[in-house]
Formats: C-alpha cells, sequence, structure tokens
C-alpha cells in the first residue's frame, strides 16, 4: 500500500518512487505486472497528476518500468516492471 505523507519535508514524487521501487525490489510488484494510470494513482493518492507522471518518467529513465503509449485519447495507462 503506498502512503504519501503531506507533511513530511521529502517530496510527493520521491515518497511515490521510494515505495514503488521497494515494492519491485520486494517482488510485490512482479515482472509485467501493471501499474495504475497516472491519473487513477493520482486520485487514489491526492496528488496531482503531473507527480504520478514525473515519478513514471523517473522510474522509466532508470530502467525500473516501461510505459507504453497511449490508446486512442486516453494515455494507455499502463507501466510493465522491467526487473
Amino acid at each position: 500500500m503506498i502512503v504519501i505523507d503531506p507533511r513530511s519535508p521529502v517530496p510527493p514524487f520521491e515518497q511515490l518512487r521510494v515505495q514503488l521501487l521497494a515494492q519491485v525490489q520486494s517482488g510485490e510488484l512482479a515482472p509485467g505486472a501493471r501499474l495504475p494510470t497516472v491519473r487513477r494513482l493520482a486520485d487514489d493518492l491526492g496528488i496531482a497528476p503531473n507527480t504520478v507522471a514525473r515519478t513514471y518518467r523517473e522510474l522509466e529513465a532508470s530502467g525500473i518500468i516501461e510505459t507504453r503509449g497511449r490508446n486512442g485519447k486516453e494515455r494507455r495507462a499502463v507501466c510493465f516492471m522491467l526487473r
């Protein structure tokens, strides 16, 4: 379960990045697991969609996840775990 602490001095994107990375490393998020869409995760956590998008971009840049393109007008909100 991902929890963002708004009172923490750690920025929300970093809190999310660290928690997702921990889930990958522990095997809680297995290779091929789908992550929520940017909008859905943002709504669930009560944070801005840009925060989630930044986290996904950083995890993709470091080779942890792979995002897939758009499906019609909406972003295809799936990320596939690479490791």
